[in-house]
């Protein structure tokens, strides 16, 4: 296996990364209104990808930073790393993607993204990347579904499934299923350095991590030894020899 720095992040077509997130990401899914996708390369091999766009909850997430233009953050909302990267990819294509967002986006401040422990993992990477920490919370927002499938309540009480939601639950905002067990934690990345001042939640130790016991790994709680050592959370063996290079954009 060859070291990071041989990795090339470049901008791709959503199509081949979201072909890329529903083979390699834990969830399978991908999130429809992203509209910057950045692939990583290997060999001139497709082996990553990261989607970036608006977050669902849009308008309290902008809340998160005082003074936020609307357009002013993105959120992080997938990331998946094929096995055949080689070791510390993440922290490198991210630090990467950062540049390259500040770059061609100089009106956005700032990147969220959270780490879900209980299908994933605590946020190793974000750590090892320089996000900060911004909050520690029981999960109250992934559901598992009658048909053993997992989803964001937030995706049952928006978009053309807001009629159908309420009209099973006269009009709650409830996500109807069974919360999954575990934490999930916050990250910003701060691409303007006086959003970081603006922060209104208290920045987080990473060690209140440990400390609350919301160490997690596809929601079976780990120590701070296990933390440490744990490979990506977001890394997933590609299962197709066959799967094609992927070129660049159209």
């Amino acid at each position: 296996m060859g070291q990071a720095k041989e990795i090339h992040v470049a901008p791709i077509a959503k199509r081949d990364a979201d072909a890329l997130i529903i083979r390699l990401h834990y969830s399978h899914k991908t999130v429809n209104n992203a509209f910057l996708a950045l692939g990583v390369f290997l060999g001139g091999r497709l082996e990553g990808a990261m989607t970036f766009g608006p977050s669902m909850d849009k308008s309290n997430i902008q809340g998160l930073v005082r003074d936020t233009p609307w357009n002013g953050f993105l959120e992080l909302n997938r990331l998946a790393f094929s096995e055949a990267l080689p070791r510390n990819s993440e922290s490198r294509a991210l630090a990467i993607a950062m540049r390259m967002i500040k770059k061609n986006y100089p009106h956005v401040g700032w990147v969220i993204s959270f780490a879900d422990g209980c299908q994933c993992g605590d946020g190793t990477i974000y750590r090892a990347s320089g996000f900060i920490l911004t909050g520690i919370k029981v999960n109250k927002s992934l559901l598992r579904l009658a048909d053993g499938s997992v989803t964001h309540k937030m995706t049952q009480v928006t978009g053309k499934n807001r009629a159908d939601h309420f009209a099973r639950t006269g009009g709650s905002w409830s996500g109807q299923g069974t919360p999954l067990d575990g934490y999930q934690m916050r990250y910003i990345y701060f691409l303007d350095p006086a959003a970081r001042a603006r922060l209104v939640p208290k920045e987080i130790e990473y060690s209140e991590i440990a400390r609350r016991g919301a160490g997690m790994y596809r929601g079976i709680a780990r120590g701070k030894q296990a933390m440490a050592e744990a490979p990506s959370e977001q890394r997933r063996r590609s299962t197709d020899p066959h799967a094609p290079s992927v070129l660049l954009l159209d």
